[in-house]
């Protein structure tokens, strides 16, 4: 179960990434980085690591730069505790 909510989060989370790169460009509504910083933090941090390199997006913000890949590794070290 836990499998399944692991990989509908970072699905989730990629599309955001996404989804919000596609309206910077277009001068659209943006999802707000509240929403992405949620995401990332119960459990989705590998998705939007993900979208940060694929779509190049917040690859510039200090706060992404650092606190998304602390949350992988947050995220790989609970994972790891949890099954081993």
């Amino acid at each position: 179960m836990i499998y399944i909510y692991l990989i509908l989060v970072n699905v989730i989370a990629f599309w955001l990434m996404h989804h919000d790169k596609e309206a910077a460009k277009a001068g659209k509504w943006r999802t707000p980085e509240r929403r992405l910083w949620l995401f990332a933090i119960i459990g989705g941090a590998c998705g939007i690591w993900a979208g940060m390199v694929q779509f190049r997006h917040k690859t510039k913000h200090p706060s992404f730069q650092v606190g998304v890949p602390l949350l992988v590794l947050a995220d790989i070290f609970i994972i790891a505790r949890y099954f081993i």
